[in-house]
């Protein structure tokens, strides 16, 4: 068994995270992974969205199932 001396200023201030390799490697491959960028358009459009979201001025789903002629 190998046995770890952790220093006491590591320990103290919460700089220390032990966690098993294969789970630091799993993590470090997420680092590869590209974060979505929303364009301009996206972004206006996610805000308006939004906005309509907050008033409530929106369907659920089975509002427009019936406005669209679907049954269940």
């Amino acid at each position: 068994m190998n046995t770890v001396t952790i220093p006491k200023k590591l320990a103290s201030e919460g700089d220390l995270i032990v966690i098993p390799m294969k789970e630091y490697e799993a993590l470090l491959g997420l680092k590869k992974i590209r974060e979505f960028v929303p364009t301009s358009a996206q972004r206006n459009a996610l805000i308006r969205a939004r906005k309509n979201r907050r008033d409530g001025k929106y369907l659920t789903l089975d509002e427009l199932r019936r406005k669209l002629g679907f049954t269940s």
